[in-house]
């Protein structure tokens, strides 16, 4: 053990390993688990098979947990410069970078046994989903938007669902995925804005950073993409009122996050990313009802 290092006991480091996972901050295993249960919910046509379900859920808060893990590992030397995160246990040095790594392997191998059951076009894809995570957090030194990565790595749920239940991966699932990396990028960005200044003074790269003075108008505009694309995914499943009234509700949140982001301000930007949790349950609720009326 590190010198430097306090000496915890079994339940202080295990409440360790649930901060660095962020179990005690689900709002990125929620934004993480709505678009995969869209998909689900589309790929099953509204009567998902519940093993499937619970797979993938499971699955999403055990993938997210890993992505947390190596994000804290990747940011281990920045994270202490930033004022929201200089607490988390990597930067604070509660926990070992080799403890952090076995955390993330023991997290991914399970993640891996739970898609086991799937057919084999579902435990293939997995193998790309597993280096998407892992890899998000290293794009922050060379992406200018690292938040379209992170989009598809959080989607990546889409495809697989469309794979388990149905065998094949068709357009409007990856239309679905373009449409989860464009919501992505808007929320993210909103997180970023949270970030920036302490970004700019590390030297890490993000869209809130690139868009620059554009940052609300882009954040809006991918609100936008995202509506339009679900509705057009929509329009060719057959749904009917219900969805697109989730829609609309989505858009009303999204033009509500739009007061929150627009005078730039760090704890507004935050609540509004939080707040897309709204946006997510808007349409899977419109998704969910729809395939109820249609029997």
């Amino acid at each position: 053990m590190n010198p430097t290092m306090p000496t915890l006991t079994l339940r202080e480091r295990l409440a360790e390993y649930e901060k660095l996972m962020r179990l005690d901050k689900p709002i990125g295993i929620l934004l993480l688990l709505w678009p995969t249960l869209w998909a689900l919910w589309v790929a099953g046509e509204g009567r998902p098979a519940p093993l499937v379900v619970a797979i993938f859920v499971i699955g999403t808060v055990l993938m997210r947990s890993a992505g947390c893990v190596i994000n804290d590992y990747a940011d281990k030397d920045f994270d202490g410069h930033v004022e929201r995160t200089r607490n988390r246990p990597l930067a604070a040095k509660r926990v070992t970078p080799k403890e952090a790594l076995w955390l993330a392997a023991g997290l991914a191998v399970v993640s891996f046994l739970l898609v086991l059951p799937l057919n084999l076009l579902t435990i293939l894809m997995s193998v790309p989903a597993v280096f998407l995570a892992g890899s998000y957090p290293f794009t922050k030194r060379f992406l200018a938007i690292p938040q379209a990565y992170l989009g598809i790595a959080f989607g990546f749920g889409i495809p697989m669902a469309f794979a388990a239940l149905q065998g094949e991966i068709p357009l409007v699932a990856w239309a679905m995925l373009v449409a989860n990396v464009f919501w992505a990028v808007a929320y993210d960005t909103e997180y970023a804005m949270v970030d920036r200044p302490d970004d700019l003074k590390i030297g890490i790269k993000t869209s809130a950073i690139t868009f620059g003075r554009f940052d609300v108008a882009a954040v809006m505009l991918c609100y936008v993409a995202t509506l339009a694309i679900l509705g057009w995914v929509g329009a060719v499943t057959g749904a009917g009122a219900a969805f697109f009234a989730g829609l609309v509700v989505a858009a009303g949140i999204m033009g509500y996050h739009y007061t929150l982001i627009r005078d730039r301000d760090r704890p507004k930007c935050f609540k509004a990313f939080l707040h897309n949790n709204w946006v997510g349950a808007a349409i899977f609720a419109g998704w969910v009802a729809d395939y109820l009326l249609r029997g």
